[in-house]
Parts: C-alpha cells; sequence; structure tokens
C-alpha cells in the first residue's frame, strides 16, 4: 500500500467515524465515546506495533464485559475480598473469610473476588453463588474458577492483571484483605498507594487475621516501623485501614464508614461529599475546628448539588463541599469517621448501608 492510499484510508476512516457520531442519539455520554474513536483514529495515523494493537484491543474486550456486567448491579455496594489461592478449606483462615463474607451478604453486600481457589472459594463459599462475582484470570497455574461460581454468568475471566485489577477496586465499596502470597501482597499495597494518593476511594480497607494470628498484625508493624517512623508515610495513613482478628471489628468498619458518609466525588477543584442525612450547622462548624489543615482555602460548607452534578444518581443527597489539599488522605479518612460519629442516619439508611 502506498502512502497516498494509507492517508486515503485514513481520511475515509475518518469520514466514516463522524457519520457514526452523528447517528449517535443525543446521550450525556456522547463526548466521551468521540474521544475515544478520536484517540484510535490518532493511534491508527502513527506508527505502534501489532502487538502493541493486540494490547489495546485485548484490554478493550476485558473492559467491556467487566462494564457490561456491573452496570446491572452499580446501586449495590460490594465487598472485594483479596487472599491466597493456595489456602485449603481446613485452614482457620479459610473459615474466616467464609464467615466473613456470609456476614457482609447478610448485611446486603455482594462479594468480589479473583474467582479461583483458597480465600477466593472461601469468600464466594460464604456469599452464596447468588451474591457472588468472580473476576478471574487467564494463567497455565492455580487459577481456574472454584465450583461456587464456576459456569455463573457473573464470571469473567480476563486476560491482564491490570483489567481485572481495575474493576476489583473500581466496583468495590470495601476492601477486605486475608493472608496470602506475593499477589496479596501487591493488592495490598496498591491498595494503600491509590488510597494515600487519592485514586481509590474513599472505601474502607480491612485487613483480617484468624483469631490469634499475626499475619497482618506484624505486616502493620513492619509499616509503623519502616514508614511512619522513618517518616517515609504520613502519621495519619495508618488510618487508612483497621487490622483486626475479629470479625464483628472487621465488619463494623465497613458499615459503620457509611453510616452517614455516601461517597464523594470532585467537581473542578471542589471535593463534594455526598452525605445520607444533613449535618446541623453546630457540627458543620465543629469540622471547620477540628479538620482545617486540610483545606487549600475557604471553609467545608453544607450545599446542595450543584448544577455540573445534574446527571447524578444522587443529586438529593446533602453534601458538604471543601477545597481538599488532596494530600493528607489519611485525615479525609479520619473526617469521614468524625462525620459518621457526629451525623444520626436514619433507621432505614442505619439498616441499609449497601444501598448506593
Amino acid at each position: 500500500m502506498t502512502s497516498e492510499t494509507s492517508f486515503d484510508t485514513l481520511d475515509s476512516l475518518k469520514a466514516d467515524i463522524a457519520l457514526l457520531i452523528d447517528r449517535l442519539p443525543t446521550l450525556k455520554n456522547r463526548q466521551f465515546i468521540k474521544q475515544a474513536l478520536t484517540t484510535i483514529v490518532r493511534l491508527a495515523e502513527g506508527e505502534i506495533d501489532r502487538l502493541d494493537w493486540k494490547i489495546l484491543s485485548a484490554s478493550l474486550t476485558d473492559m467491556e464485559r467487566g462494564f457490561q456486567l456491573f452496570h446491572a448491579y452499580r446501586h449495590v455496594r460490594k465487598v472485594t475480598i483479596f487472599g491466597s489461592a493456595r489456602i485449603s478449606p481446613e485452614s482457620p483462615e479459610y473459615r474466616m473469610a467464609v464467615e466473613f463474607a456470609r456476614y457482609v451478604t447478610g448485611m446486603g453486600f455482594m462479594v468480589m473476588t479473583g474467582g479461583g481457589g483458597g480465600i477466593m472459594q472461601a469468600g464466594h463459599e460464604g456469599a452464596g453463588r447468588e451474591n457472588s462475582f468472580g473476576l478471574n484470570i487467564q494463567l497455565p497455574f492455580e487459577q481456574e474458577a472454584n465450583p461456587f461460581i464456576q459456569g455463573d454468568p457473573k464470571l469473567i475471566n480476563f486476560k491482564y492483571f491490570f483489567t481485572r485489577k481495575l474493576f476489583l477496586l473500581k466496583e468495590s465499596d470495601a476492601v477486605a484483605l486475608f493472608a496470602g502470597g506475593f499477589g496479596t501482597q501487591d493488592e495490598a499495597f496498591e491498595c494503600m498507594t491509590l488510597s494515600q494518593t487519592g485514586k481509590f476511594g474513599p472505601v474502607p480497607l480491612v485487613l483480617i487475621d484468624h483469631p490469634g494470628g499475626d499475619y497482618w498484625r506484624s505486616w502493620s508493624e513492619y509499616i509503623d516501623k519502616q514508614l511512619v517512623q522513618k517518616g517515609l508515610v504520613s502519621p495519619e495513613d495508618p488510618c487508612l485501614y483497621t487490622v483486626t482478628d475479629n470479625l464483628d471489628v472487621a465488619c463494623n468498619a465497613i458499615t459503620r464508614f457509611y453510616q452517614v458518609y455516601h461517597s464523594s466525588r470532585y467537581v473542578g477543584d471542589r471535593l463534594i461529599i455526598r452525605l445520607k442525612t444533613d449535618l446541623s450547622d453546630t457540627e458543620v462548624e465543629q469540622l471547620n475546628a477540628n479538620f482545617s489543615d486540610i483545606l487549600v482555602n475557604g471553609q467545608i460548607e453544607k450545599s446542595h448539588a450543584l448544577p455540573q452534578e445534574g446527571q447524578d444518581e444522587a443529586v438529593g443527597l446533602p453534601r458538604l463541599i471543601l477545597y481538599f489539599n488532596q494530600r493528607d488522605l489519611g485525615r479525609l479518612y479520619q473526617m469521614i469517621a468524625a462525620i459518621n460519629r457526629i451525623g444520626t442516619p436514619s433507621a432505614e439508611d442505619a439498616a441499609h448501608p449497601e444501598r448506593k
């Protein structure tokens, strides 16, 4: 193919895409569809390898499966369970994971795991097939889907770890970590890193030992000695997670997180915190007195939904608006805990932390 023919083909492709965009219904996501198609055209104009196109195509296929599956469950809160595939059903860690999953699904949450054996299987055993998602990874060893999720339409087989992890975190409203190997440690540190940098959450992170166990307790001691005391992370960063060997503590850490706090998002450079119930002026003053150090300017203020949130499904919820410095995430978690302590949820909201 000559260079001239190649340019003619690209021009024709651009024209076809422009026609496709014109034919799209008037949707709120039209601009993002156009951006995605335009990006692909730009890549076609450039010089990237065949392998790059294969990676792009497979990644999009992974994400297509994930987006389509989870859309129907977007209003149900979900807990992701991480842990070793090698832990046997006879171990105390396995039984703890079964009981944890049974506990949180009893409160109305659904459970997501990597779909394999060990702790992942325990999560599905405790949750039951109807309350389980399996996000499996295609590996030459260890990672066949467990019998509790095998064949279920809520099981996805991902090609890439990064697309799989994207959905395990993107769709989760809480993360529970049990004992595991390199993969679990990677997931633990990535959760901490993304939470610390504001790329994930805020959501509750719970690190669960079996009764009397010290897997996460010793991990936490290492974090304190080697990271906190040496100034490599902020002193407030351990507020991002809870370490416990008690199921009641673990589950309460999740439900308490959503007692008054509902969710948050940014509109421009303002952080919008949605609440299940309104706070009094006195309570907001108390927050300003205790957390002014995390503000870039101004104060924490009460608000209704902003005009930019017109398509937001939580538009009717009361809000707090603040210019958060986007650095002190441990302090933000402390503020959410304070909001949950001082606010008083309605009886219905308190009984249904799983709704979002």
